[in-house]
């Protein structure tokens, strides 16, 4: 269960020399769980809780919702210390970055990848034994698709790498209703599409901030190879298809009306902040003038607030 690589935006002092290797049991335990990125697991949590909810039509069984997302957070943990595994040369590179473990050599590269892989493979036993093997195949599948084809392929060689990539980032919402169901359905799916639209722009304003650092790191994101008006114009086509997409819940999955409205209110004011940054670029500005960042936390906080609605609304009907 993983969502694409939105790290912390925290920034880094130009020039900082990698750290010695750790000392004390409380340093190691720390960098082996930066490896996991905690702060991305925090927003699969959003995502497969609320699912649960709509699945079960309220409380999901607690035994259930906890084994998913223990079990969940360990295999995003596994993706997330693979990923810097393969990504240790470009998190060097990049100044936002380089306080990430491999690349202070906090954990030796070999240790990174056995840690990852065993976290896998207890996440897809613990799923399979305590939830169900559906929802353990999904995930292993998530996890496959964001070493195997983000990591390794699309990242380095496409502008078109985080739209196809940030499919692993829409898996938790499946995961979460076969854990409560056994299958599949077409609510989670509408969902899954809300999850796939929402992420490029998400991601790509968040790279418009730190296009140098991609830049740097030869890594094509689509800020890097594209002007900033494509990467706006692109984002607002996505933002477009998400709140669109998050509408169709209602019909589908038979919602009351407070999803509906709630989803158009916060579609309403993501739209706004998109079309404010296409205002900004079209008055000539650019760079950090642009302030990008504006719609990446409002998308942060749509996202949020969307699956919120999605588990309140499941306790109402």
């Amino acid at each position: 269960m993983v969502l694409i690589d939105k790290q912390s935006t925290a920034p880094v002092e130009a020039g900082v020399a990698p750290d010695a290797a750790p000392r004390s049991l409380g340093d190691v335990v720390k960098a082996y769980v930066a490896l996991t990125k905690p702060r991305i697991i925090e927003l699969l949590l959003i995502t497969t809780l609320p699912v649960m909810f709509l699945a079960a039509k309220g409380l999901p069984p607690l035994w259930l919702a906890v084994s998913t997302l223990v079990f969940g957070t360990l295999s995003a943990g596994s993706a997330n210390a693979l990923n810097c595994y393969i990504d240790r040369d470009i998190d060097a590179a990049m100044r936002r970055t380089r306080r990430r473990p491999l690349a202070r050599h906090l954990v030796p590269p070999r240790n990174a990848l056995i840690f990852g892989i065993v976290l896998g493979i207890l996440s897809t036993l613990g799923l399979g034994l305590t939830v169900n093997w559906l929802a353990a195949g999904l995930s292993l599948a998530a996890n496959l698709f964001y070493v195997l084809v983000y990591s390794m392929i699309l990242k380095r060689r496409t502008p078109q790498n985080v739209v196809w990539g940030g499919i692993a980032g829409c898996m938790p919402v499946l995961i979460g209703w076969a854990g409560v169901t056994g299958d599949l359905a077409w609510a989670p799916v509408v969902l899954f599409g809300v999850v796939f639209f929402w992420t490029p722009p998400h991601t790509w304003t968040l790279a418009m901030r730190y296009r140098e650092d991609y830049a740097a790191a030869k890594v094509p994101m689509l800020p890097v190879v594209a002007t900033e008006r494509r990467v706006v114009l692109e984002s607002i086509v996505y933002t477009w298809a998400t709140v669109l997409c998050s509408l169709l819940l209602w019909p589908i999955a038979g919602t009351t009306l407070l999803y509906p409205v709630v989803a158009a209110v916060l579609g309403a004011a993501c739209l706004w902040e998109v079309h404010r940054l296409l205002g900004r670029v079209n008055a000539g500005k650019t760079g950090v003038d642009l302030r990008p960042m504006r719609f990446f936390h409002w998308s942060n906080a749509y996202l949020a607030l969307l699956f919120l609605a999605v588990a309140i609304d499941s306790m109402l009907v």
